[in-house]
């Protein structure tokens, strides 16, 4: 970290034990990104709730160049799952960070064009080809119409395919007079 770690308490006496778990952690999160800037932990003693006991408060605030993260308020009655808490869901900030600067966002699967070849309409199921000469499995299931009376071979078909199938297999496919090719 660029600036030191600052660690606040408010409400009860500061703890050598708790600080020291607010720099390992601290220090944990580095591991992820080394440009961090500076972190800011606060540690309340927040007001007795009227059915439970009083609760430890973390905030965590955090920055990158570009970027702040916070973390509002993780409250629990042990002061250690409460910093735990705080800091996983920090992780998970500045993991979503990480993957966005490194371009590994969340690749959505893009629409293929192709046409039935094969139909079996009483068992719902047939074959679609697009113009590369791939094949996809076509369930009744996957028909965004959910009508198999509605197709024939050389119907045109516009799809995902699914890549968690162990065989090329075509979801949400919609009919209608879509261009064939990628």
């Amino acid at each position: 970290m660029k600036q030191p770690l600052q660690i606040t308490f408010h409400g009860m006496e500061a703890s050598q034990a708790v600080e020291e778990a607010v720099r390992t952690k601290a220090a944990h999160l580095e591991r992820f990104a080394s440009d961090i800037m500076g972190c800011r932990a606060v540690v309340d003693w927040l007001q007795k709730h009227q059915h439970r006991g009083r609760p430890f408060g973390v905030r965590i605030g955090l920055a990158l160049p570009g970027h702040e993260l916070v973390v509002d308020r993780v409250a629990n009655e042990d002061i250690y799952v409460a910093l735990r808490a705080a800091f996983d869901n920090m992780k998970r900030q500045l993991e979503d960070v990480v993957r966005l600067r490194r371009g590994n966002e969340k690749q959505h699967p893009r629409n293929l064009h192709g046409e039935v070849v094969r139909l079996n309409a009483p068992e719902g199921f047939g074959f679609i080809h697009t113009r590369d000469g791939d094949a996809y499995c076509l369930g009744s299931d996957n028909l965004a119409s959910g009508r198999t009376d509605q197709l024939e071979e050389g119907t045109a078909m516009q799809f995902i395919t699914d890549p968690a199938a162990q065989r090329p297999q075509a979801r949400r496919v919609s009919l209608g007079k879509h261009r064939m090719g990628h």
